[in-house]
């Protein structure tokens, strides 16, 4: 599946993944699925809640944070269809801890920075078994439009 995203998302994603280094950092994908792939139309950042100390290898959001940002995205006309994090000074490869808390019906998009700079950006989506993810092609489209 593709996941498309305009150059303009990406670098937000990028420049929130960059600021939230040494610690992960991460955000909800607006859009929705057309024509077989995800067209991704915003992207909110959202707090790390995390305990502190554990931030530069974890990430966690407040239950009432997805609630805002479902009902944000409905008011939009948009639909939550996937996430975004950063993985600090490691691969943009999902985790077991990334498995174990994903939803497959979910696209990931994982940054990998590497001493404070991008290095890499992957997508990912979690199979229906939960036992593995699957990468998706990202395709970055400047004529892309919102959904």
């Amino acid at each position: 599946m593709n996941v498309v995203v305009t150059p303009s998302l990406q670098q937000r994603i990028i420049e929130e993944m960059v600021a939230s280094y040494p610690n992960e950092g991460g955000g909800f994908l607006f859009g929705a699925v057309e024509d077989g792939a995800v067209r991704i139309a915003e992207v909110t950042r959202v707090e790390n809640t995390y305990p502190t100390e554990e931030q530069y290898h974890r990430y966690a959001m407040r239950p009432q944070d997805w609630v805002r940002l479902e009902d944000l995205a409905e008011a939009s006309g948009l639909s939550l269809v996937g996430y975004y994090h950063s993985h600090p000074d490691s691969p943009a490869i999902p985790s077991v801890f990334d498995r174990d808390h994903a939803l497959p019906n979910f696209v990931y998009i994982i940054t990998s920075v590497q001493q404070g700079e991008a290095r890499e950006m992957r997508v990912w989506q979690l199979d229906p078994d939960r036992t593995r993810f699957a990468e998706e092609t990202l395709v970055i489209d400047s004529a892309a439009s919102a959904p």
